[in-house]
């Protein structure tokens, strides 16, 4: 890459990301203000789903998912409608202020994790996570959500 350019720059062209269903847990879930706005129409699927290993803090109207062993985020696994995943991720990646991985200016990280279905099941998402800077904060001094549960508090 040039010094001059920057990874917003439509000359970079990155690998597409694999074409793995969304784990949600705050407001992209069902009945909360982003669903409405990014995912009505746009889903193939929609189940309840659990993210171990990450724990939920409270934010400015929405929450940040840290990781945390030993902790799980509650949540749905949203899968993209046929022919709808390009547009939808780039549209979640701006709305989760998410532009690249390892970017500095990211406010989350967009992470490969494996969710859990209520089966048992286990399977690849991806999830938006707060980035390093931020998630360090949040365990310093965020205020937790018990029981990782954004429609709860």
């Amino acid at each position: 890459m040039s010094p001059s350019a920057r990874p917003e720059d439509p000359r970079i062209v990155r690998p597409p990301a694999a074409e793995l269903p969304f784990f949600v847990y705050g407001t992209l879930r069902p009945g909360e203000a982003n669903h409405a706005a990014f995912l009505r129409g746009r889903t193939a699927a929609e189940e309840p789903a659990r993210l171990p290993g990450a724990e939920l803090y409270d934010g400015p109207g929405y929450p940040y998912a840290v990781r945390h062993p030993g902790a799980h985020v509650v949540g749905e696994l949203i899968t993209a409608a046929p022919g709808a995943y390009g547009a939808l991720l780039a549209e979640l990646d701006r709305l989760e202020e998410y532009h690249g991985p390892g970017l500095p200016r990211n406010l989350y990280d967009r992470v490969r994790c494996d969710a859990l279905r209520p089966d048992g099941s286990r399977t690849a998402a991806w999830v938006y996570l707060a980035a390093p800077p931020l998630a360090r904060r949040l365990r310093e001094s965020g205020t937790r959500i018990p029981g990782g549960d954004w429609l709860s508090r």
